[in-house]
């Protein structure tokens, strides 16, 4: 039996403390979740006791969350990286992506967190961030009712 991949300690990063008990809500189950408000606070925890999963917000003011995901990389900790945002930046997103890290858009982070979590994590986000969701899509298919659409 395959044993799944589970952190006992989330370092979660959002400066906006309003979201702070739906993403410890969303984040439930086995674990430690540690909220950060900013980027010092973040960075002071990361140096002085690596999490297993980090998870960040984009914009964190002055700084965003791809310092922390560098210095993650510089200190070639063991740690797994989350980057989320409100607004789709793709440039920022590819750098994510190149550096290891794993992106979400803001509003589906409350849902994805558990998988985040609880799921084996591939060694690097395939996903394109630039092809969107293919499932508001209509790509037909061979069903009788998507005849009616095609013609």
């Amino acid at each position: 039996m395959e044993r799944v991949w589970t952190p006992q300690r989330v370092l979660l990063v959002e400066p906006d403390p309003t979201r702070w008990p739906e993403l410890r809500q969303a984040g439930r189950g086995g674990f430690a979740i540690e909220i950060c408000g900013d980027f010092t606070e973040a960075r002071h925890s990361l140096m002085n006791r690596p999490p297993p999963l980090l998870v960040t917000n984009l914009r964190l003011g002055a700084y965003n969350g791809l310092h922390l995901v560098y210095l993650i990389a510089a200190n070639k900790y063991a740690t797994r990286t989350v980057v989320y945002s409100s607004h789709q930046d793709l440039a920022l997103i590819e750098e994510a992506q190149s550096i290891g890290a794993f992106y979400e858009p803001g509003h589906r982070l409350v849902n994805a967190l558990p998988g985040y979590v609880h799921a084996s994590l591939p060694k690097f986000d395939r996903r394109s961030p630039s092809a969107g969701d293919r499932r508001r899509l209509f790509r037909g298919g061979r069903r009788a009712a998507d005849v009616a659409l095609t013609t």
